[in-house]
């Protein structure tokens, strides 16, 4: 049984930051990718960044914005929210693929922290 919990979420002005955590626990033999995605209310869920061993991608519209980093020791992902706009304003969701140590490869995801950027 796996678990991701999300923090970080809150309400910022435009232009301000934030710094969203997530951490998986349980029965993890490796994780082969971790990621964001955000959804705002009458949309549907969009990818915003992801990372892998090798890879990085971000949506275009916070390319330069966003940053997504990971320690593999914690079994954590973070992403740095700079120069936020009202359009960033969604409820963002860990998701990560990960390894049993049986082998046994599945997706999770986390409950979602709201992020509301508002004057």
């Amino acid at each position: 049984q796996v678990q991701l919990v999300e923090s970080g979420g809150g309400l910022v002005q435009p232009g301000g930051s934030l710094r969203l955590s997530c951490a998986a626990s349980g029965s993890i033999f490796s994780i082969n990718a971790m990621g964001w995605y955000r959804q705002a209310p009458g949309k549907q869920r969009e990818l915003v960044a992801t990372i892998t061993r090798d890879r990085i991608t971000y949506v275009d519209a916070v390319k330069g914005r966003f940053t997504i980093s990971r320690d593999v020791v914690k079994n954590s992902v973070y992403l740095q929210m700079n120069s936020l706009k009202p359009e960033d304003t969604a409820v963002y969701y860990c998701n990560a693929d990960i390894t049993s140590p049986a082998r046994i490869s599945y997706e999770y995801w986390g409950q979602g922290t709201q992020v509301t950027v508002s004057s």
